[in-house]
């Protein structure tokens, strides 16, 4: 929290994450490394060889997720234009990593095509699927809102269409456009929030059925 209140204060300071409980010194071990260097989106965007899409076409997939999506706020739809004046829009073959795991990044995903793989990489090498992304769903917020190093590894598995927020822009929005960024934010809070509980489920079904 106090790295999202360091964020928000226009303030991205690099604090020390707390060690793990025992509980996760398996399959959530965090690597006990130098913090690496920063993969700006694009650097990641030449890597993936990612092709731009029409700003007007990009839009329109947003606007469609946006409005879908239970967990955000109703735009009107100047409001869904300016926002999406934040975002560059991008199609991605299958088999692509757009998220590695421990890396530091600066931008957020919203899938609006497609389906991408959400894998937490073992120390050993093994690979545990944590879960699938599909239209609508984030990916990469919380090393943006907190400049922590990635929790997770993102491949895709189909042909894509993702939204991409990056720092400045977010940075620039909250200074120029305060409500769109509440907006975002709030919408965020909800998402981050509903995962918590859904691990909190998952953990005390685990722990019930340990005794």
């Amino acid at each position: 929290m106090k790295k999202l209140l360091d964020r928000l204060a226009g303030n991205r300071r690099e604090n020390p994450e707390t060690p793990d409980s025992g509980y996760f010194s398996t399959m959530f071990l965090e690597r006990e490394e130098e913090t690496p260097p920063l993969v700006p989106w694009g650097v990641r965007a030449g890597q993936l060889q990612a092709q731009s899409l029409e700003p007007s076409e990009g839009a329109q997939r947003f606007a469609r997720a946006w409005n879908n999506d239970r967990h955000t706020v109703a735009l009107a739809d100047a409001e869904l234009q300016r926002l999406t004046e934040y975002l560059t829009f991008v199609s991605l073959a299958p088999d692509r990593e757009v998220i590695a795991q421990d890396e530091q990044g600066d931008y957020l995903l919203i899938v609006l095509e497609g389906t991408i793989a959400v894998d937490r990489v073992q120390p050993w090498g093994g690979r545990a699927r944590l879960g699938e992304a599909r239209v609508g769903d984030l990916l990469g917020e919380m090393s943006l809102l907190d400049a922590g190093t990635r929790f997770s590894s993102c491949r895709t598995l189909t042909p894509c269409v993702v939204a991409v927020l990056e720092a400045h822009a977010l940075d620039r929005m909250m200074k120029d456009d305060p409500r769109l960024a509440a907006v975002l934010l709030a919408a965020l809070a909800r998402r981050l929030s509903l995962r918590l509980r859904q691990a909190s489920a998952r953990l005390s079904a685990l722990l019930t059925s340990s005794n």
